[in-house]
């Protein structure tokens, strides 16, 4: 029976957000006190008390999410992953659970990663959307029409489960896309209240951002396979992961694929580590028989 960890993404934060554990766990303590000086700013003290406005600021939801995880998964006594997996952010908790990036080097990586999103989305007005129960294939069919069409960018960025997509672009595009969608009979197609197109061509110049604070880390041997987004399969070698890592950011989030992948694999117990329960409910959506349990 494999066992494979997940890491949840931006989205999943709340406030309160790892007070338990500053509170309980020295080592969690340190981590959290390491992580205020790393960055230059008590992110903890927002964590624990700040707004919800507060925790939505993307330089900061991204660092706080990774932190949480991250310490939630030291706190695990003998946790030994066969696999792990994260949702887009959640990516870097998982290379830390897995011993590529150090803790240090995967905080200081997130926070480059945040601010780089944080200017692209200001370069550009963009959004993303929510589209349920419409097949996959009409999705990308009905993205690619109207780029097409009007030049303007839409894709299908997120395939969190079947009949959960979400797709990302500019406003007008997006717009266009989710008349078609419903019109084609999806049950929903909502926009979201996001900073901007995350997974999208229009996170380019945040890509070569992330790209060269990649390439200057230092990667180490996994010591079990990280199931990555973009190509939604098991990979050991530190170059392909520093590849789709930077991928990642213009390329989708492919987690029903990913869980997929797993299970084919021998996966059977799935433990979501970090805020929030939305991958153990994705992954019982792709997998039924799966057993999903978690730790916050």
């Amino acid at each position: 029976m494999k066992h494979a960890y997940v890491f949840p993404g931006q989205g999943s934060q709340f406030s309160g957000m790892g007070k338990n554990l500053y509170e309980s766990n020295a080592v969690a303590k340190d981590l959290f006190e390491q992580a205020n000086a790393i960055l230059g700013f008590r992110i903890s003290d927002i964590m624990f008390t700040g707004t919800d406005e507060a925790l939505k600021q993307t330089n900061v939801t991204q660092p706080a999410v990774f932190l949480h995880s991250v310490i939630a998964y030291r706190a695990i006594e003998n946790a030994r992953p066969d696999m792990v997996a994260g949702h887009s952010l959640g990516e870097f908790s998982a290379l830390v659970a897995n011993g590529v990036l150090q803790f240090e080097d995967a905080l200081k990586l997130v926070s480059i990663r945040a601010q780089a999103m944080q200017k692209a989305c200001a370069l550009t007005p963009s959004t993303m959307a929510a589209v349920l129960a419409l097949d996959d294939a009409k999705v990308e069919e009905i993205c690619a029409a109207v780029q097409a069409e009007t030049g303007e960018v839409v894709v299908a960025a997120n395939y969190n489960c079947p009949g959960q997509l979400v797709i990302s672009g500019s406003i007008k595009g997006i717009d266009i896309a989710c008349e078609r969608m419903k019109a084609a009979g999806a049950k929903r197609a909502l926009v979201l209240p996001v900073g901007g197109a995350f997974h999208s061509p229009l996170m380019l110049p945040a890509k070569e951002e992330l790209a060269a604070a990649i390439e200057s880390t230092v990667f180490h041997t996994a010591n079990c396979p990280v199931y990555q987004n973009v190509v939604a399969r098991a990979v050991t070698d530190t170059a392909e992961i520093k590849k789709n890592l930077i991928d990642q950011l213009t390329g989708a989030v492919r987690w029903t694929q990913s869980v997929q992948s797993m299970v084919a694999d021998g996966a059977v117990r799935f433990t979501e580590v970090g805020p929030g329960k939305v991958l153990q409910g994705l992954v019982q959506k792709i997998h039924k028989e799966a057993q999903v349990d978690g730790v916050n």
